[in-house]
C-alpha cells in the first residue's frame, strides 16, 4: 500500500452489520484476513451458512494491495463494488466483508441496491469501532542486542530513548534482546550502541515488517 501503518480487524475476530429495506436484509460480515486464501476461505464459510440467501456478495482488499470484489448476481457494481469502496474508505487493509442477502420480494433498483451495500458494510465497520476491533499494524523492524549483563540496564534505557521497546529477553552467559522500533527509528539506536561498546556492533537489524506496535 505504500504506507507505513495501516488499519485492520483484530484476528479471530468475525463482526458484523444489518440494514433493511423493503423487507430485503442485508447483513455484513467483516473479518481480518492475511491472504487471498483466508478471504475464499471467509467466502466459503458464509456462503456455506447462508446457503439459503439470494446473494452472498464479497469483497476483500489486502495490504499489499491486492483487492477483488463480485456482484454475485446483482445488477453490475450494485453491490461488490460499493462494499469495497466503504471498506477502502474506512482506511481498512487485510480485510474481508461478505454481504448477504435475504430478498424481500420488492426489487430495489440500482440505487437501491447501492445504497443498501453500503450502509450493511458501514454498519459493521462502525461496530467494529465501537467494540475495539480496529487495531493500527505499523512497519516495524526488529532488532536483536548481544550486550553483557553490566550493560543490560544501559542498553534497554538506549531502546526507550530511540522510541522502542523490548519485546524478549533471553539471559545466558549474555544478555539477548529482541527490540522493536517503527521503521527508521531502529538506526538511532543502533548508532548509540555502537557508541556504547567504542564502535563494535552489537546489534542486528531484520527485516521490517507490518505487526502492532
Amino acid at each position: 500500500m505504500g504506507a507505513a501503518s495501516y488499519h485492520t480487524l483484530s484476528a479471530g475476530v468475525e463482526v458484523t452489520g444489518e440494514f433493511e429495506d423493503r423487507r430485503s436484509r442485508f447483513i455484513a460480515q467483516l473479518v481480518h484476513v492475511g491472504s487471498e486464501a483466508e478471504a475464499e476461505a471467509h467466502i466459503a464459510a458464509v456462503r456455506a451458512r447462508h446457503h439459503d440467501a439470494r446473494h452472498n456478495v464479497p469483497a476483500w482488499i489486502l495490504a499489499d494491495g491486492r483487492e477483488r470484489c463480485s456482484d454475485d448476481g446483482e445488477p453490475s457494481r450494485t453491490s461488490g463494488m460499493p462494499t469495497l469502496d466503504v471498506l477502502k474508505g474506512a482506511g481498512l487493509a487485510d480485510v474481508c466483508c461478505v454481504v448477504t442477502r435475504y430478498f424481500g420480494g420488492t426489487l430495489l433498483g440500482p440505487g437501491g441496491l447501492v445504497r443498501a451495500y453500503t450502509a450493511a458494510t458501514q454498519a459493521a465497520a462502525e461496530a467494529a469501532k465501537r467494540q475495539g476491533a480496529i487495531v493500527e499494524m505499523t512497519l516495524v523492524t526488529p532488532v536483536t542486542a548481544q550486550v553483557p549483563y553490566a550493560l543490560y540496564d544501559r542498553c534497554a534505557r538506549l531502546v526507550s530513548d530511540a522510541g522502542g521497546k523490548v519485546a524478549d529477553s533471553l539471559f545466558a552467559e549474555d544478555v539477548q534482546l529482541t527490540c522493536l522500533f517503527h521503521a527508521g527509528d531502529e538506526q538511532r539506536f543502533i548508532d548509540a550502541m555502537r557508541e556504547l561498546a567504542c564502535g563494535e556492533d552489537l546489534c542486528r537489524a531484520g527485516e521490517p515488517s507490518f505487526r502492532e506496535f
